[in-house]
């Protein structure tokens, strides 16, 4: 009985590694293998069939904006009876599949503790987060993304990261569960603030690490004005777009006299996306504007929720007090 218990796991665990291997056709290479792999070293630890959910977000998806700076977000969602010691245990490997694929670079002693510390505050250049389906549901953020509890409470912009993964990820197996977080997304003023704050302090960080070469800190502020994007554009319109689109649309914000340099700056940015190098002038620049983008989205936000608030007063000016219609035959 136990044999048929053990070969009927087997045979199920082979279904559903051959199920989302199917749906990785889109990826390129390198995020396939990867995947493919976390799916082994699971099902060998802990058993592939304990994932509720596998969600692929961010900029490797198929017709995202995948660059040599991008790292593969997989975000899985285990049943609530594995435990937080089984999931730290198989996180351990993690790190040295990310580095065999290529989306983590070997480090010595002394950047590794440095990208250990802006890793566990921000989950900035994290390829995985392992978490379980009560978390999720609840929408508890540091346990989803295994940020730090003080920081993401005070300066993470939580509803917009997750309102981000919810419209821009891919499901690659297992339950649906994106619908069950989304009611309880609420956008205030007060997650741009934190967005701001946030992103600031990357940039600056960024500035401050410049000169150890082996930290390529340029990747902190592409990343930085990245999310400035990303979460403002949410803000505005509440959908996830393409970089290059948000980056129209920012620009179009602008005063026509200050577009000229909007445009400089974002080109450079998708420039040294594709190649980065630590750039001086446009690392001074980029705190200025991130600092902009966030402000641009808080005016424009403003501005729309006011046309909307003032067209129903406008249109019931014109429209008659039904008292006062003539009778017609």
């Amino acid at each position: 009985m136990q044999e048929y218990d053990s070969r009927e796991t087997s045979e199920s665990n082979d279904k559903i590694r051959y199920h989302i291997s199917r749906n990785l056709g889109g990826l390129n290479e390198q995020s396939r293998n990867y995947i493919k792999d976390i799916v082994v070293l699971i099902n060998k630890e802990i058993g592939i069939n304990k994932i509720v959910s596998l969600l692929l977000f961010g900029s490797q998806q198929v017709k995202k904006e995948n660059t040599i700076v991008s790292d593969c977000d997989l975000l899985f969602i285990f049943k609530n009876r594995v435990s937080s010691r089984h999931i730290r245990e198989i996180e351990r490997y993690f790190l040295a599949l990310e580095i065999k694929h290529k989306f983590k670079e070997p480090t010595t002693n002394l950047t590794r503790d440095v990208l250990n510390v802006i890793s566990q505050t921000t989950g900035m250049f994290v390829s995985h987060f392992l978490t379980r389906q009560k978390f999720w549901e609840q929408g508890t953020f540091y346990k989803i993304f295994q940020v730090n509890r003080v920081f993401s409470a005070l300066f993470a912009p939580r509803n917009i990261v997750l309102g981000n993964v919810i419209q821009n990820s891919t499901l690659l197996f297992g339950e649906d569960l994106r619908n069950e977080l989304r009611p309880k997304i609420k956008i205030s003023f007060i997650e741009m603030i934190r967005s701001t704050v946030m992103n600031l302090f990357i940039s600056f960080f960024a500035l401050l690490i410049g000169p150890i070469k082996d930290l390529n800190s340029i990747k902190y502020q592409l990343e930085a004005i990245k999310w400035s994007l990303k979460a403002s554009n949410y803000y505005c319109f509440e959908n996830s777009e393409l970089l290059e689109k948000i980056i129209q649309n920012f620009i179009s914000f602008e005063k026509p006299r200050k577009r000229g340099d909007a445009e400089s700056f974002y080109l450079k940015f998708l420039e040294l996306r594709q190649n980065p190098s630590n750039n001086l002038k446009f690392m001074i620049h980029t705190p200025i504007r991130i600092l902009k983008i966030h402000v641009r989205a808080i005016l424009f936000r403003k501005l729309t929720k006011r046309k909307v608030s003032s067209e129903p007063s406008e249109i019931k000016k014109h429209i008659p007090d039904q008292r006062y219609f003539p009778l017609t035959y």
